[in-house]
């Protein structure tokens, strides 16, 4: 095995979930707001956990967007019922294997237990470090990581899809394997910031870490 800890995104990296995010969003912040808000419009806030998305779009009415928000993800996990084909069985593989498992992401710690527990994941994940409503955080939670369990950055490898993540990674000096298996992942957006490595299927990026 080529790494003894993995640390891994979720939106996008474990499950296909940015479509049920932005459903969400739509059905919470729109009544409160009185007018359709656009999925470019939602995105744009994106950085934050759900709460600072629901604060740069209704400040006036956080606490009850945020309420709202956490009931319709849950409702409507129906549209994400399960993570990518062959997540569970490499998170699987990976433990049998003795790679410690972590998770960093900019979610909210409320729809990222939500999630795991939808899609039989949690037990998988020693540490876990979701978002903050205050602004992007995943750089500090990489390296909060990184701390708790006692691991140097270059021994590790971090997986993940948005460009942020590789221009947080190579900040923190933790390889990343970018992944395009998403729909919502553009590769010709992460190719220029030069990630490590980059997948394109869950099974080409387990029989790489076989190897």
């Amino acid at each position: 095995m080529k790494f003894n800890t993995i640390i891994f995104d979720l939106d996008g990296t474990l499950a296909d979930t940015l479509p049920l995010c932005i459903a969400a969003f739509k059905k919470s912040v729109e009544p409160l707001l009185g007018k359709e808000i656009s999925d470019k419009e939602i995105i744009a806030t994106f950085g934050p956990s759900e709460e600072g998305t629901i604060r740069r779009l209704i400040p006036t009415q956080e606490e009850a967007g945020v309420q709202a928000y956490l009931q319709h993800y849950a409702d409507m996990h129906h549209m994400c019922p399960a993570p990518f084909p062959g997540i569970a069985g490499l998170l699987k593989y990976l433990r049998a294997n003795g790679v410690r498992l972590a998770m960093v992401t900019g979610k909210g710690i409320h729809s990222t237990r939500l999630s795991l527990q939808q899609f039989g994941l949690a037990q998988y994940f020693e540490v876990l470090e979701t978002g903050k409503p205050e602004g992007p955080d995943k750089i500090n939670g990489i390296r909060r990581v990184l701390a708790k369990l006692n691991m140097p950055a270059a021994e590790c490898l971090y997986v993940g899809d948005a460009p942020s993540d590789i221009k947080y990674c190579k900040e923190v000096g933790i390889p990343i394997a970018a992944v395009t298996w998403a729909s919502t992942t553009n590769a010709e957006e992460l190719l220029p910031l030069n990630p490590e490595w980059m997948f394109s299927s869950v099974t080409e990026f387990k029989n790489w870490l076989a190897e």
